[in-house]
């Protein structure tokens, strides 16, 4: 498994794996919800790709012509700027500063959003989820000294991985649009 930054090479992968993604989720029984987060389309991914983070997990692939693998998982991470258009990360930026995380103020400029990320399913429990949590923190750490999440008070498997496998610490619990969420950070 390759864990790597997205090139733009990776783009039509990703513009698919949304896809995907976004159906996972409505079929995992949040059907009666509005996804209160992001729906990445090309424009979008091409944006993170040039100016954020997304990172990849790749199946190497069987030949060696310089062709990319298949992507099974991913990670984005973002500047603030890049997320405050969704009415959700403007809610969370609002209370930013009521939180604090090792004894230090978060703020929009020592902090950046984190996800979503997905793997998967027949990659899920073999350390993909590990190795890009750990990837996308080396390379926000340059900028950002807090990545922050929030995920859904269904989503317990999320719940888990982030608290026990990236050592997420629960900063907040919230409603937005009559669903709950925990909202979390890491240090980077």
């Amino acid at each position: 498994m390759n864990i790597r930054l997205a090139r733009m090479g990776d783009l039509k992968q990703l513009v698919e794996l949304e896809r995907i993604h976004l159906n996972d989720e409505l079929s995992d029984g949040a059907q009666a919800y509005a996804l209160d987060g992001q729906a990445f389309g090309e424009a979008e991914l091409r944006q993170l790709i040039d100016s954020h983070w997304i990172c990849v997990a790749e199946r190497k692939p069987d030949r060696l012509d310089g062709q990319n693998g298949e992507i099974v998982g991913y990670v984005i991470a973002g500047a603030w700027s890049f997320f405050e258009s969704w009415p959700v990360y403007r809610h969370i930026l609002k209370r930013l500063k009521e939180f604090s995380l090792g004894g230090v103020k978060l703020t929009k400029s020592n902090s950046c959003q984190y996800g979503p990320i997905w793997i998967k399913k027949e990659y899920r429990g073999q350390g993909v989820f590990e190795a890009l949590v750990s990837e996308i923190k080396t390379h926000v750490q340059a900028q950002f000294p807090f990545m922050l999440t929030f995920i859904a008070e269904d989503n317990m498997a999320s719940f888990s991985a982030h608290t026990h496998k990236a050592s997420m610490q629960v900063l907040d619990f919230f409603t937005f649009d009559d669903r709950d969420y925990y909202l979390l950070a890491l240090s980077t």
